[in-house]
């Protein structure tokens, strides 16, 4: 249930950085508002979840859920590059991820 937990936790970083962006600099109070909601509760999932999994496992994993997400988005919502390198790096995110979990057994 923790893994579950943190996975979602991971999605609401997607959303509250894809917020940040859309919120042109909190200048956009709807965009703002999304920020708000999404990071608490991504804040406090992810601290649920550190409750059964260590630290070392649990915060990487949040983070690169969140870098591979939002790598994601800005390519398809947002136009970004998805050169051969990034996506090579990215997949090196992901490495990371599924070799955390492995570890933790």
């Amino acid at each position: 249930m923790s893994w579950f937990i943190l996975t979602i936790s991971g999605g609401l970083e997607v959303v509250w950085a894809t917020a940040l962006k859309a919120s042109d600099g909190f200048n956009k109070p709807l965009y703002s508002a999304i920020v708000g909601v999404a990071a608490l509760a991504s804040f406090w999932l992810l601290a649920y979840a550190m409750r059964a999994l260590p630290l070392g496992t649990a915060y990487p994993v949040w983070v690169g859920i969140g870098a591979v997400g939002t790598f994601i988005v800005g390519v398809i919502a947002f136009g970004e590059s998805a050169s051969p390198h990034r996506i090579a790096s990215v997949g090196l995110i992901i490495a990371g991820i599924v070799g955390l979990k492995l570890a933790e057994g």
